[in-house]
């Protein structure tokens, strides 16, 4: 087997699980991903170390977690509170890489340093979007939304500009530049393909707007959420968002353009498969493709994310594909932390050694269709607040059971089993119940393993392994 393959990490912006073909979107059409999963291996347990932009980009440089790294939550803009870079002394893979002799390129967003750019992590070549998503200068209106109290996020809008002239599709053919380029010399090479969709505002070119017409997506299971025995901070972000009005009918419109931004960049990553294909890379080229985190997308009538730690933020689709080496058409369901699992995953199968401090396990055994020896016991995920300030949660689920800590608010507990849309509160009903306080320890237990500061800390750790009677008293 070829134990130096080229690797091709192709990462999208705020991808929900369940928008995909593959993963059982009635409606979505992703014909390309759905390949990928097809002829490689899908994770279908997958979740994010942090539901949010940087910090999640961060734990993939780094292979640590935020409360690590030091990257707590998004920089720059939005409100963001202030807060130092991650030290860009780190031991980083990708300079391993680098160091190992891979070619190195990366195309489309960054967001894991405010100052520094990939080049200064081991990649020879960098090159961001030609426009970031939110602007889009080459916009008509193609659904109306009276009501839109954000002029900045074009909800309804399409792009003017053919196709090809769409960052989508000008990143996927820089890449395919790079490819060529590369696959001139013997060595390796990484690349590193972020497109910026489909974060909001989601707005797709035609053929892609105009392929799923509001009045043909039906509301989410979950879209009708009242927020009874919720945290508080969930009502108020409809209020923030200024979104308490909106009907399904204003969703829709919304989800139009999600879904026809999803086909877009679908549409790009053929492109560069097709490209691999026609020069017979594919039996030589690792394949990855996933995102940072999820999207609302109007479940519990929320947009974006922030906050909250339902499954649409958190579970994130992940697919691995290397012809003749994963076998085709396979799933594998253990609990992954994935941009903390998938650097050590990458050193250990190119046998180059895991730096010390990083927090990931390895899913190679798996990947190469063997057990795991001791896969995750539970899926996990932490907040640290972002334009309200601070506002903690910890996250962990198993095959039942969600249980999330907030700190300063009452905690959540479902049974994914009765509930899969999270939609009822067993921690409002009686958070003192043999339940919660079992899950309030493992919380505990899976924070403190680590080294979560938060948790660790003597007075929430009291909180989180005591009786609530025993503190009282």
């Amino acid at each position: 087997m070829n134990r130096r393959p080229n690797i091709l990490f192709i990462n999208v912006d705020q991808q929900r699980y369940d928008s995909l073909g593959f993963s059982g979107h009635p409606l979505v059409k992703t014909p390309h991903i759905d390949a990928l999963a097809a002829k490689g291996m899908q994770f279908d347990s997958a979740y994010t170390p942090l539901p949010s932009c940087c910090p999640a980009r961060q734990c993939l440089l780094t292979g640590v977690m935020p409360e690590q790294h030091g990257g707590l939550w998004n920089y720059g803009g939005g409100g963001s509170l202030p807060i130092p870079p991650i030290d860009a002394d780190r031991p980083v893979w990708s300079r391993q890489l680098k160091e190992a002799g891979y070619r190195m390129a990366y195309f489309g967003k960054w967001h894991a340093h405010p100052e520094l750019d990939p080049t200064d992590f081991g990649y020879e070549h960098f090159e961001e979007p030609p426009n970031d998503n939110y602007e889009t200068p080459h916009k008509g209106e193609k659904h109306v939304v009276s009501n839109n109290p954000w002029p900045e996020f074009p909800i309804g809008n399409y792009e003017t500009q053919p196709v090809e002239a769409c960052h989508t599709h000008v990143l996927a053919q820089k890449c395919i530049d790079a490819v060529g380029e590369f696959s001139k010399g013997a060595d390796p090479w990484h690349i590193r393909l972020e497109f910026s969709e489909p974060h909001l505002p989601c707005v797709p070119a035609e053929p892609f707007a105009s392929m799923y017409p509001p009045e043909s997506i039906p509301p989410w299971e979950n879209f009708e959420d009242d927020f009874v025995g919720k945290p508080y901070i969930q009502k108020q972000q409809v209020r923030n968002w200024k979104l308490e009005d909106w009907t399904w009918e204003e969703w829709s419109v919304y989800m139009s353009g999600y879904l026809g931004v999803i086909s877009q960049v679908d549409d790009a990553i053929g492109r560069v498969v097709e490209a691999l294909e026609e020069r017979g890379l594919l039996e030589k080229t690792l394949i990855i493709f996933t995102t940072d985190h999820g999207d609302a997308a109007g479940s519990h009538r929320q947009i974006d994310k922030h906050y909250v730690m339902y499954e649409e933020e958190t579970h994130v689709p992940l697919v691995i594909r290397w012809d003749g080496v994963i076998e085709a058409g396979c799933t594998c369901s253990d609990f992954l932390s994935h941009f903390l699992d998938i650097p050590v995953t990458l050193l250990e199968l190119l046998e180059l050694p895991v730096p010390e401090g990083y927090q990931g396990k390895s899913f190679l055994p798996q990947l190469m269709g063997t057990p795991a020896i001791a896969p995750r016991e539970y899926g996990f995920s932490t907040y640290n607040g972002q334009q309200f300030g601070l506002y903690c949660q910890r996250m962990i689920r198993d095959r039942r059971y969600k249980y999330i800590w907030n700190a300063t608010d009452i905690d959540e507990c479902y049974d994914l089993e009765a509930d899969p849309f999270e939609m009822k509160n067993l921690a409002a009903e009686d958070e003192d119940s043999e339940l919660c306080k079992e899950y309030r320890k493992k919380v505990y237990q899976v924070f403190s393993e680590l080294d979560d500061p938060l948790v660790t800390g003597l007075w929430n750790a009291r909180f989180l392994t005591r009786e609530r009677q025993e503190q009282n008293g």
